[in-house]
């Protein structure tokens, strides 16, 4: 397999093959990679590639990422979130910086290298730690958005470290060992270092300012599509260039670049065409990782190696325990960022390069370091699986034992609502609009507090619980409206009302089809799929702008709408045979089959409108 096209058949086949699996198990597509990548690794000589040649290229996909990342993150923005920026990520790195540094002195470690592992071993992996929160769908959660403001601190924090580890140079060097100058200001003194590594930076934002701007217009003129993307690339490109010239991260420059254009017209443009790039290499990045465990160090040092590791992780949760403790986050929250964060990162990498090539740290040392950051990189998957199977439904269950007490219910009304959300606020507002009187409970004390600000009146309560249904007047109540998106909890609330109250209106919101059938099975009235109008609407402005009349559009909708829902209960009837809609094939036929008709009948409609307008015109 050698060449290039057997090389990259080698990586396609391992990708293909674990990432799937390991998604499958819920591991996560970055473990995925990883695991492709181990079993890579004894393969990668007989193919003729050098896992650490590799890695330099697979951190393309790190530079891109962090590019797109300052997209979205304008000057303004930075500022706003600068108290979490400075407190949390500040914190975070000069604690776990001091910490780590102390134990190096401890052990006997020099003072200056000492100084530099501390501040290397800081940092965490923006690169797996962001791809495992969006796959998850926990960036907008409180602990979700404290792991991104201490990732963005410590991404900007690489530029003063970078600038400080030529200071720590060791008298004399490591004569016996190779040294690696790989910029092209290595041979200065340290102080002539840092001031380049300042104005190179500058450099960076001045460009981006003033020079990649006027160009971007001038390329979006030509309109052409891949003079645009080789215009993305080539901003990548050029200022990692510049930045490895200097001895500067390459991903770094690339964010402040990112920043800088952020405000910009051509931001959106500029992500979408960066993005498939950064995706291929941030995988190839992670195989790499997986590929560049050095087996043969690992066994002749496990306890030196898997002790740095785990004494890493284990000093990482703990200082960020403790200042999301102090900035007063949840504890489910709270545990999301500590063992989300509790790894060293791919900055480690070319730090570790960066001190070795001036002199800061001894090679055999470096080499130690470099293998208990893979390692710890490779445990961060697996601590999110911890986080989110264990701990997170413990510290919920622990959260609801001891929330707040209900609110005393000290009014009653024609119509009980349980759930505030959005789809409980339009409904809470037409009703008291019309001068109707409502009860209102929800579960979220944050929520009602919020909505009490603007003059809303609701009582804080799991409305699932028959002791509160009934407090809110559910023997008078002539409607219940059950808005909540656990369908669970609004099954046993319709059957509890049901039961009591047979001759009461119950309407309840569906999620789904599955979670429509499941409450019209539980004695629902009247269920409203949440999605459905507003999809509905979408669709009708749509067939408008293709050329269908308002009124004909109109029709269309009403005849969607009313085979829909006859189909929903046709279907419903085979539902109840047997719920596992993916092994029901009654189900399955038939819905293919009214998916068939409804062609047919609004294929009809408009041929016979566009007949109809045909021979108005004739006439």
């Amino acid at each position: 397999m050698d060449g290039f096209l057997g090389q990259a058949l080698a990586f396609l086949i391992a990708g293909v093959i674990a990432v799937p699996i390991a998604n499958r198990l819920g591991l996560g597509s970055v473990l995925g990679y990883l695991l492709a990548g181990i079993a890579l690794s004894p393969v990668l000589p007989a193919i003729g590639i050098d896992a650490e040649t590799l890695l330099h290229f697979a951190e393309f996909g790190v530079v891109m990422m962090l590019f797109i990342i300052g997209l979205e993150l304008s000057p303004k923005l930075l500022w706003q979130m600068r108290t979490r920026l400075l407190g949390l990520g500040g914190a975070q790195v000069l604690i776990t910086a001091a910490l780590i540094a102390g134990a190096c002195l401890v052990i006997g470690l020099e003072w200056r290298a000492s100084i530099a592992v501390g501040l290397i071993l800081s940092l965490s992996s923006t690169a797996i730690v962001l791809k495992t929160l969006e796959e998850k769908a926990l960036m907008k959660t409180e602990g979700g958005r404290a792991s991104f403001a201490i990732l963005l601190f410590q991404d900007v924090a690489v530029i003063p470290i970078l600038a400080i580890l030529p200071l720590l140079m060791v008298p004399g060097g490591f004569p016996s060992e190779e040294v690696h100058a790989e910029s092209a200001i290595h041979d200065m003194p340290g102080w002539m270092q840092a001031g380049m590594i300042v104005a190179a930076v500058a450099a960076v934002i001045i460009a981006g300012r003033y020079g990649v701007r006027p160009l971007l217009r001038i390329i979006a003129n030509t309109r052409l599509r891949e003079m645009f993307t080789a215009a993305a690339l080539l901003i990548v490109i050029g200022i990692s260039w510049l930045m490895t010239m200097v001895g500067l991260s390459p991903a770094l420059g690339a964010f402040l670049a990112g920043v800088v254009l952020a405000d910009s017209e051509f931001r959106h443009e500029l992500e979408s065409d960066i993005d498939p790039f950064k995706g291929l290499l941030l995988g190839l990045f992670f195989i790499t990782v997986g590929a560049g465990v050095d087996f043969a160090m690992l066994a002749q040092e496990p306890l030196t190696v898997v002790g740095i590791a785990a004494g890493l992780i284990a000093l990482k949760i703990a200082v960020i325990t403790g200042v999301a403790l102090m900035f007063k986050l949840p504890p489910t929250d709270r545990w999301l960022a500590a063992l989300g964060l509790a790894q060293a990162g791919e900055f480690g990498f070319v730090l570790l390069t960066f001190a070795t090539g001036n002199d800061v740290l001894a090679e055999a040392l470096a080499d130690r370091l470099t293998l208990s950051i893979t390692l710890s990189m490779l445990v961060t998957p697996l601590l999110f699986i911890v986080w989110q199977r264990f701990l997170r439904p413990k510290f919920k269950r622990r959260e609801q034992e001891v929330d707040r007490e209900p609110d005393t219910i000290d009014e009653e009304g024609t119509a009980i609502i349980a759930g505030l959300g959005r789809f409980g606020q339009i409904v809470q507002r037409m009703l008291t609009a019309s001068g109707f009187s409502t009860v209102v409970l929800d579960h979220s004390a944050p929520q009602i507090e919020l909505l009490k600000k603007f003059g809303v009146k609701a009582y804080y309560g799991d409305a699932s619980r028959p002791e509160l249904l009934h407090a809110a007047g559910l023997e008078k109540a002539k409607v219940v409206v059950v808005t909540l998106a656990d369908a669970d909890k609004s099954i046993a609330i319709i059957e509890h009302v049901k039961k009591i109250r047979p001759d009461a209106t119950v309407i309840a919101r569906a999620t789904d089809r599955v979670s429509n059938y499941r409450l019209c099975e539980a004695g629902a009235d009247v269920v409203i799929r949440e999605t459905f109008f507003s999809s509905l609407e979408a669709a009708g402005h749509a067939l408008e702008a293709l050329g269908i009349s308002r009124d004909q559009a109109e029709r269309m909708k009403a005849r969607f709408r009313e085979h829909d829902e006859a189909g929903l209960n046709d279907l419903f009837e085979h539902w109840k045979d047997n719920p596992d809609v993916f092994r029901n094939q009654n189900y399955i036929s038939r819905a293919r089959s009214l998916t068939q008709t409804l062609g047919e009948v609004l294929s009809k409609d408009r041929l016979d409108h566009e007949s109809g307008d045909n021979s108005a015109r004739r006439d």
